[in-house]
């Protein structure tokens, strides 16, 4: 997968400083928290995404991809959430790192199911609504069941680095109520008119 989006002077810095986090760092909680600093800055300093890659659609949330590490260790991409769009209780199987860029998002975080517990409704962890520049570690292995929702007046979109190909994982989604568990793989998305 080519990386989509134009890299700017502070998009190539953030990547840099990713790798070099991704592969000197010791275990997935001093990755998230050293890539969330960086992502903070990237959003602070007033990075532009391309607007091809900021278009919602109408049907569910888009992924597209903004860069994904030549090993394969770590992919970056721009998430897009029509207005009022959702999510539903996912995992990720892996750490990540997300930033509003546009709009606020509604997270429900929910007690990660352990292997030997039996099948029951999901337990609630907490709510909160990010607004633009604000970042947070989205999932680490032991932490990584929740669901989104675009909330407000445009649509929400995020900036997110994750710990492999998030698209090709087999995550996790799950019905709240029951603890029911269903597998799923992602995808990307391309930019419109491709």
């Amino acid at each position: 997968m080519k990386s989509l989006a134009r890299e700017s002077g502070l998009m190539r810095a953030f990547i840099d400083d990713v790798d070099l986090v991704v592969s000197t760092a010791g275990d997935e909680h001093e990755i998230t928290a050293r890539v969330a600093e960086r992502l903070s800055a990237l959003l602070a300093a007033g990075y532009r995404l391309p607007p091809e890659l900021t278009r919602a659609s109408t049907e569910r949330h888009l992924t597209y991809p903004l860069h994904i590490a030549a090993d394969g260790s770590w992919p970056l991409a721009s998430v897009v959430w029509d207005v009022g769009q959702r999510t539903g209780v996912h995992s990720h199987e892996t750490w990540g790192v997300a930033g509003v860029y546009a709009g606020a998002e509604h997270e429900v975080r929910y007690l990660k199911p352990t292997g030997s517990a039996p099948a029951g409704p999901l337990t609630p962890a907490g709510e909160t609504v990010w607004v633009p520049g604000q970042v947070t570690v989205c999932c680490t292995t032991d932490d990584d069941v929740h669901a989104v929702e675009a909330v407000g007046a445009v649509p929400t979109i995020g900036i997110h680095v994750y710990g492999g190909d998030i698209a090709a994982i087999r995550r996790r989604a799950y019905d709240p109520a029951t603890g029911e568990v269903t597998w799923f793989v992602s995808g990307w998305d391309g930019v419109p008119g491709d």
